[in-house]
């Protein structure tokens, strides 16, 4: 099965480009008071993408013998996962005010990018090691 490591990693990695992707436009949209943003076949698309790349990260987690709550890096992810999808529910429907979806879709896509160092550096800490180290 690791034979298909970097195909399903190359998979995984796309997906997560086109959901942040996605993510970003539809919120930039949405707050800009567009109406399509929430349309069927939108939320399908990011339904979909999302569901390949959890299969993806399951799959590669499945080949590594790595798991949550284990592995500290993988635990952060899963718990900042839980944290993006909360603010971006209230980025997208949840959020009383303007304001209050704004702030939401900016903290979600900071998460974004939390989640991908943390990633990128199999360290739970993530970008901070680096910030934290330096001073």
């Amino acid at each position: 099965m690791i034979e298909f490591y970097l195909p399903i990693k190359s998979v995984h990695i796309a997906a997560v480009i086109a959901s942040g992707s996605l993510f970003a436009l539809r919120g930039l949209c949405l707050l800009a008071g567009r109406q399509w943003p929430m349309a069927l076949p939108w939320r399908l698309l990011s339904y979909g993408i999302d569901t390949v790349l959890l299969t993806a990260a399951l799959m590669l987690a499945t080949m590594l013998h790595q798991a949550p709550f284990v592995d500290a890096w993988l635990t952060v992810k899963v718990v900042m996962l839980v944290v993006y999808i909360v603010l971006g529910a209230l980025a997208f429907k949840r959020g009383r005010t303007t304001r209050a979806r704004w702030f939401a879709f900016v903290a979600a896509l900071a998460v974004y990018g939390f989640i991908i160092s943390v990633a990128r550096a199999h360290d739970p800490a993530g970008l901070l090691r680096g910030l934290l180290s330096a001073g």
